[in-house]
């Protein structure tokens, strides 16, 4: 595997070690389905997003600070009302950063326990919704980029996820652009087709990275 063809085509930890991968895509544009081919494929997949989940799960000290941050008023029968979170950082980024700064240590610390229980040679790919946005891609020995256009991905979201048109370019808007993420891409898969050609550009970069190793 040559350097023009991924950025990062050695490790510093060697063959025996994980090679980490970060998958990345904007809402809509079907970074789920690449993490769900690669994990068939063979793949570890981290989800960052489940972890923040459960970083904040009814009992844990994640929950208690963030009540303790943002109101009783963010906690339903025992559980993070998520919607009413939203509400409250979605506009603030005073509040939003506050958020950030109670979840991402504790999901980057599971995420390092998961990684370390990985099989020796695995392929991890960790799936960070805002890698870009969190200049994290030199973090990784390679970074995948899900792209599609905005027209499909706003088609998506509204068929799919039930927003309306505004919502759908808001959420958009509030994240990386497609420029950015190209810049932080060793592999760019781009999904304006079909399920099938986009698991079979999968399929190719497996077996790339297969190669590779």
């Amino acid at each position: 595997m040559s350097r023009t063809a991924w950025r990062r085509d050695a490790t510093p930890y060697g063959w025996m070690e994980p090679m980490l991968v970060g998958l990345t895509g904007g809402i809509g544009a079907g970074k789920s389905v690449v993490a769900a081919r690669l994990a068939e494929r063979g793949a570890v997949v981290i989800d960052s997003d489940r972890l923040a989940r459960e970083v904040v799960a009814p009992g844990t000290e994640g929950l208690a600070e963030v009540v303790a941050t943002f109101g009783e008023d963010v906690v339903r029968e025992g559980a993070l009302d998520r919607a009413a979170l939203a509400q409250r950082v979605f506009a603030d980024p005073d509040a939003r950063g506050r958020l950030e700064r109670i979840i991402h240590p504790r999901v980057r610390a599971r995420t390092a326990e998961l990684i370390k229980e990985a099989p020796e040679g695995a392929v991890v790919v960790n799936d960070v919704p805002l890698l870009v946005e969190a200049g994290l891609a030199e973090t990784f020995d390679l970074v995948i980029v899900v792209l599609a256009s905005e027209p499909v991905r706003i088609r998506r979201l509204t068929g799919g996820r039930g927003m309306t048109e505004a919502e759908a370019r808001s959420r958009i808007a509030a994240q990386a652009t497609d420029e950015q993420r190209r810049a932080a891409a060793d592999v760019v898969l781009v999904n304006d087709g079909t399920l099938d050609e986009l698991r079979a550009a999968v399929d190719d970069v497996w077996e790339r990275l297969a190669r590779g190793r």
